[in-house]
């Protein structure tokens, strides 16, 4: 019998974004001197953004340098999905330290779209890496005109895992709680603090990590537990924009088929619209609960959890949408479960 081979582990690819001069660099610099971050692969735009030139210690290779935490760090030169099967090629050939997470820093106006893009559907890096976190820094001082004006801003905390709250010491007392008060109502599935260089705190669960989907997935779904939030929970659009969020529950006993079948519809139509998905189903026939993750277009395969969070036995799914009426998407499931499951 020929032995069986277990799949390595996939590495984790976290993504660090925030508007301009929001901090994400400086908080950058003060992760890259973590010992957390020892066995961490670094991925920015250009080597000058990032204060290191004092730590470097040696060129490894090419874009490559090796910092003293025993980190790497290393440009963007072009396409990421090349520059991340690159470094992942001088990782096997031992060419550079055996990391085992990337972390991507972006630039202050980027849409990070593409880049959770890039990291869930490239044909050749789902075979080694996977999406974690993204962290997402937020200047306290000017958050609310950068949101109100820029569209890659509040795209920037739509898709967020970790909200990151900068330069709150230098704003007045109680705006570092007034702005995480709105900016839960833009992304309510995000955990929002004011956080300093706890690399395990900002890194350390993420829905895609086995041992942390459950406390992940309960982190999430609690945050609009003490809301009034069905059939619809709607954010601030003075504030936001056309950027919404809102907590469909779809009911219990849930045919797998239909609301797949449902959401692939919707995708198809409004996918570009749908910045994110987070969710548990309570499927027919199965006992615990399948937890469902998406940007846009593009969905994670479905996974069971080993069990339910504790007080969140229901289907509940937190949906962050971007000129899409939450009460199209809540009707439209309505009438096509109603109209299947007379079928």
């Amino acid at each position: 019998m020929a032995e069986l081979r277990v799949a390595p582990a996939l590495l984790p690819v976290n993504v660090l974004t925030g508007f301009l001069g929001s901090g994400k660099t400086t908080l950058l610099n003060r992760l890259l001197r973590s010992p957390a971050f020892a066995n961490c692969a670094v991925l920015v735009n250009e080597f000058g953004e990032v204060g290191i030139d004092h730590h470097l210690i040696e060129s490894v290779e090419g874009d490559v340098v090796l910092l003293p935490s025993g980190c790497i760090c290393c440009t963007i030169r072009g396409d990421l999905s090349a520059a991340l099967r690159k470094l992942y090629d001088q990782r096997e050939r031992g060419n550079v330290p055996p990391f085992t997470r990337v972390l991507i820093e972006t630039t202050g106006l980027a849409d990070p779209t593409p880049v959770l893009a890039t990291v869930m559907h490239d044909t050749v890096l789902q075979h080694h890496f996977r999406l974690g976190n993204v962290i997402t820094t937020v200047d306290v001082l000017h958050a609310a005109g950068q949101l109100a004006r820029h569209a890659e801003s509040r795209k920037q905390v739509a898709l967020a895992d970790r909200i990151v709250l900068t330069k709150a010491d230098l704003a007045e007392p109680g705006a570092a709680e007034s702005l995480s008060a709105e900016l839960a109502r833009l992304n309510p599935a995000a955990a929002i603090g004011v956080y300093s260089d706890d690399a395990e705190l900002l890194l350390g669960q993420d829905v895609f990590q086995a041992e942390g989907k459950s406390a992940e997935v309960a982190r999430w779904l609690r945050a609009d537990q003490a809301r009034q939030y069905f059939p619809v929970h709607r954010g601030n659009p003075n504030l936001h924009g056309d950027i919404e969020s809102f907590v469909l529950e779809p009911g219990a006993g849930i045919d797998w088929a239909v609301f797949s079948l449902w959401l692939s519809l919707l995708l198809h139509r409004h996918g570009s619209r749908v910045l994110r998905i987070k969710g548990l189903l309570q499927v027919e026939g199965a006992d615990t609960p399948v937890v469902i993750h998406g940007v846009q277009q593009l969905m994670h395969p479905p996974e069971h959890l080993s069990r339910w969070p504790e007080g969140l036995q229901r289907s509940s799914v937190v949906f962050i949408v971007q000129g899409l009426a939450p009460e199209r998407v809540v009707a439209s499931w309505q009438a096509f479960h109603a109209r299947l499951t007379r079928a």
